[in-house]
C-alpha cells in the first residue's frame, strides 16, 4: 500500500494510512498467534472478531449488505485468509472513494438491531481504534500465556518504515 503521510487526520490519505497501519498491526498479531505452540483460545476468538468487524464495516461503507457474525468461530486458517484478502478489498475501496464523500452518512443497523448513522470518516477511524483496543487485549493474553506480544504501536510502524 502506498500511503503518504497527511496532516489532516480526517483526510483521505491520512485515513488510508491509518488503515494500512491497522493491517500491518494485524499481521504482527497474526504472526504471534501462529508462532504460539497453542494460541490462547480467547486471543484467537478476539482476533477473529477484529477481522470480522473490519469486513462488516467495509461492507457498510461500500453500502452493501453483508451478513457476517461479529464473533465468528475462530481458526488460524480463516484468519490467515481474511487477513490476506482485507488489504486488497480496502485498496479497491480507497481507489474509488471520492474525498468529498468522507462526511457522507452511512445508515446501518448494528449487531443488536439498533439503527445508526455515522460518517464514512468516523467509521474508518472507528475501525482502527476498535482493532487497536482488541489487539491490546490479545497482547495481554499472549503475555499471560508466557509469550511476547509483538510491537503494534502506530509510531513503531512509522519509525520502522512499515507504513
Amino acid at each position: 500500500m502506498d500511503t503518504p503521510p497527511a496532516t489532516d487526520p480526517s483526510s483521505l490519505s491520512s485515513l488510508r494510512r491509518q488503515i494500512a497501519y491497522d493491517h500491518r498491526a494485524n499481521q504482527e498479531i497474526f504472526a504471534a498467534l501462529e508462532a504460539a505452540a497453542v494460541p490462547p483460545p480467547r486471543a484467537l476468538t478476539i482476533f477473529a472478531h477484529v477481522l470480522a468487524c473490519e469486513w462488516l464495516w467495509l461492507e457498510r461503507v461500500r453500502r452493501q449488505r453483508f451478513k457476517v457474525a461479529v464473533w465468528p468461530e475462530p481458526s488460524l486458517e480463516q484468519c490467515r485468509d481474511q487477513l490476506a484478502d482485507l488489504p486488497k478489498a480496502w485498496d479497491l475501496f480507497f481507489d474509488t472513494l471520492d474525498p468529498a464523500t468522507l462526511g457522507d452518512p452511512i445508515n446501518y443497523t448494528n449487531s443488536k438491531g439498533v439503527p445508526w448513522s455515522s460518517t464514512v470518516a468516523d467509521i474508518l477511524q472507528h475501525i482502527v481504534l476498535h482493532s487497536a483496543y482488541h489487539r491490546g487485549q490479545i497482547a495481554l493474553l499472549l503475555r499471560d500465556a508466557g509469550g511476547e506480544p509483538p510491537q503494534t504501536d502506530f509510531i513503531h510502524c512509522v519509525r520502522e518504515g512499515m507504513i
